[in-house]
């Protein structure tokens, strides 16, 4: 019975935190901070320039991890001695990492294509 209130309540604040005018809930939880590295405008430049700079930074974050997945790969390929599994593995997460590693650099020209149409 309990468990059923507390559920409840929790549903009902987020109801009513939801609903709340801008002017409401800055007067009780205090102003908006600022994000960091954007800065505001009225055009709204600014969150569109942070979006930007987060994907590339998360893409880029994404290809120096397939590269390092592709060395690693690489010594596994190297210490496995001849064994044909181990050889087969490592020849597959190399061939994976690669297509991954295509992919990112896909999404990256993507990224960059959409956001050159876009730009008001």
């Amino acid at each position: 019975m309990m468990n059923k209130i507390n559920s409840l309540s929790l549903y009902v604040s987020y109801a009513a935190i939801s609903f709340l005018p801008a002017t409401a809930s800055a007067q009780l939880f205090g102003p908006t901070p600022p994000i960091g590295g954007v800065e505001p405008d009225d055009t709204g430049e600014g969150i569109r320039t942070g979006v930007l700079n987060i994907l590339v930074r998360v893409l880029s974050f994404m290809a120096l991890a397939a590269v390092v997945v592709v060395v690693i790969a690489g010594i596994r390929l190297i210490v496995s001695q001849g064994e044909e599994q181990e050889k087969d593995k490592a020849k597959k997460t190399i061939l994976y990492a690669i297509i991954g590693l295509v992919v990112i650099l896909l999404a990256r020209a993507i990224i960059s294509f959409v956001a050159g149409v876009t730009t008001p």
